[in-house]
């Protein structure tokens, strides 16, 4: 077979082959899909260098816990072994569907995607708080806090965040697991009401479960002689007015604005044409959750280190403490995704805004800067801004 009969069918396949022509054909098995999904892995922009473990991985590649009721899945360190501080579960629940009553060792943080939930939970001090949670809202519940989801007329999706990177949403402490593993006997003791009323109980734990679609939240309320909680456990994200910059917008929720939070977050919009700006973070790593759109991150470690990643809605991305890095919206529709902390403050750190304010000598000395870079400094941040027209 001649060269060209055997390239012909390979015509409209990329393969890695950069424009300076580094590279070479493959024809050998390989997952087409997968190299038109990141076409930044396939041939790397030549500033790529260095051993950067994976930062990416997609919740199209995890299990389904499937229930009646609804379904689970996760990324923990056990698919993403870079991302030891937090850990992400992605949920549905069906219209009445109940993420049972539970509580865990790990603070939990969450974004509503779609649809509406009612939220209830009892702290330590017997004060109660229920709320009803729809799209853009967010809820936090401290460590050891008990608490329970339940899907609304429409039934919802959210996304849970956990303050430790080895958390397992299939492993957290429920009020049906504990009942099936204590003695009636004891159950009998401990409510005052005989044996046989635990008859029926479950015999493992439910997890999530189908139930009926609660009536309106007036109905439901429980009247609490220790009153609510002092600080509430949801916040109106949606309802936040942006900051606004020449490439899209940005939300920021800490505990300056959302008190009760240990775990703070930005909401950004990447507009086409647009990017996160070259910066870091200073006090923590970034978990960060895809909404919409496509693009592609890349991280600088050091060291002459740095490497490219291709992202999409449904993926989660991470980027280690204080690590360079830039965010690019690749698609023709706005990128949305959520940078996440463990980190009661949101902070970042702009290479634009240090250079500005940083004297212009010593910067041009740095880096043989020219007076069209110098002047083009910026002393305020722009998180998110236009790098060229579309």
């Amino acid at each position: 077979m001649s060269d060209k009969s055997r390239n012909q069918p390979y015509q409209n396949i990329p393969q890695p082959i950069r424009d300076d022509g580094a590279g070479a054909t493959d024809f050998g098995p390989r997952d087409i899909m997968r190299d038109i999904e990141n076409p930044d892995m396939l041939v790397p922009p030549k500033t790529d260098a260095g051993t950067i473990p994976n930062m990416r991985f997609s919740f199209s590649d995890t299990p389904m816990q499937l229930n009646h009721g609804g379904w689970s899945r996760e990324i923990t360190v056990r698919q993403l072994p870079v991302a030891t501080t937090l850990a992400g579960v992605n949920m549905r629940l069906t219209p009445g569907g109940v993420r049972e009553l539970h509580w865990h060792q790990e603070a939990e943080w969450a974004y509503m995607i779609l649809g509406r939930a009612r939220i209830t939970s009892v702290d330590e001090n017997g004060r109660n708080f229920i709320s009803d949670v729809g799209p853009g809202d967010l809820w936090f519940f401290p460590p050891g806090i008990p608490h329970s989801i339940q899907g609304l007329e429409e039934g919802c999706e959210f996304i849970l965040v956990f303050d430790n990177g080895d958390f397992s949403d299939l492993s957290t402490l429920s009020i049906s697991d504990w009942f099936a593993h204590t003695p009636k006997e004891i159950l009998s003791a401990n409510f005052g009401v005989p044996e046989s009323a635990f008859t029926h109980i479950p015999s493992k734990q439910r997890y999530i479960y189908q139930s009926n679609v609660p009536g309106p939240i007036e109905t439901q309320a429980v009247p609490d002689p220790y009153g609510t909680v002092p600080q509430s456990f949801s916040y109106r994200m949606s309802a936040q007015k942006p900051l606004t910059f020449p490439g899209g917008t940005v939300r920021i929720v800490d505990s300056t604005n959302f008190p009760v939070t240990t775990i703070s977050a930005a909401l950004v919009e990447v507009k086409p044409g647009g990017m996160r700006e070259l910066h870091w973070h200073p006090n923590n790593d970034e978990w960060q959750y895809y909404l919409t759109g496509m693009g592609r991150m890349t991280v600088f470690a050091g060291d002459g280190a740095a490497r490219t990643f291709n992202v999409r809605a449904g993926d989660v991305g991470y980027v280690p403490f204080a690590f360079g890095h830039y965010i690019q919206n690749t698609g023709n529709q706005s990128l949305w995704f959520l940078e996440i902390f463990k980190s009661k403050v949101f902070a970042d750190v702009s290479l634009n805004q240090w250079m500005a304010l940083t004297p212009r000598e010593l910067v041009q000395t740095n880096l043989n800067s020219s007076k069209e870079l110098l002047n083009a400094l910026r002393k305020e941040k722009w998180p998110v801004v236009k790098y060229k027209d579309v």
